[in-house]
């Protein structure tokens, strides 16, 4: 009898969403009914807001598989890998699946990053970096609310919370191992010696399957 075959991964290209306005404050400090600008620069704001997203590409990708083992300290997923992390470990258990996740905001808001700080224009800068950070996690969400959907209709559901290699005891070196997993390489997204994914706006993530 031959053995169930692994979900490959899926690709969305492009993701759209809309513009976390909110969020985006929050990563720049502002805070509600404490922080106050002139209208000339919440104008200045709210452009380069405008801007970024407009040269921010989401692409993104996803995998389900399943998860062999959880002893507490080690995630073994099907076809053989493992995450050594117990905080990953408590996240996962009592799941039956992984879903792995990865999106991108692409090379253009980098290159447009970096042309503002070289022309000293260094709070434009900033603003953009906000964009790209939370438009990228929020591509996460995307991801983790079309799968959720599905799951729903059978009866499961995601995990809350998602967890990223580099944080807490989940080392950065798993990096490598969700950039193969995924094939982000179809994303355009490639990773250093040192585990770093570029373009910079890139990001990773896993969260459980919870079957009812």
């Amino acid at each position: 009898m031959r053995g169930k075959r692994m979900e490959e991964p899926f690709y969305f290209d492009p993701i759209r969403i809309g513009i976390p306005a909110g969020a985006i404050l929050r990563r720049l400090g502002f805070r509600r009914r404490l922080t106050r600008l002139p209208k000339s620069q919440e104008k200045w704001v709210a452009d380069w807001v405008r801007e970024a997203a407009g040269l921010i590409t989401l692409k993104g990708v996803s995998r389900v598989l399943g998860i062999a083992a959880n002893d507490g300290e080690c995630v073994g997923l099907e076809g053989g890998d493992e995450f050594k992390s117990a905080s990953l470990a408590g996240l996962l258990k009592g799941c039956t699946q992984a879903l792995l996740m990865g999106s991108t905001a692409g090379g253009g808001i980098m290159e447009a990053i970096a042309s503002a700080g070289r022309t000293g224009e260094m709070t434009r800068a900033v603003v953009f970096d906000a964009v790209a950070s939370e438009m990228t996690d929020d591509a996460l969400g995307w991801l983790m609310a079309y799968h959720a959907g599905g799951l729903r209709r059978r009866g499961g559901r995601l995990t809350a919370r998602r967890y990223s290699a580099g944080y807490g005891d989940f080392a950065l070196e798993y990096q490598r191992t969700f950039h193969r997993l995924l094939g982000l390489e179809r994303i355009g997204v490639t990773l250093t010696d040192s585990c770093i994914l570029v373009p910079e706006k890139s990001v990773t993530a896993i969260c459980g399957v919870v079957n009812a």
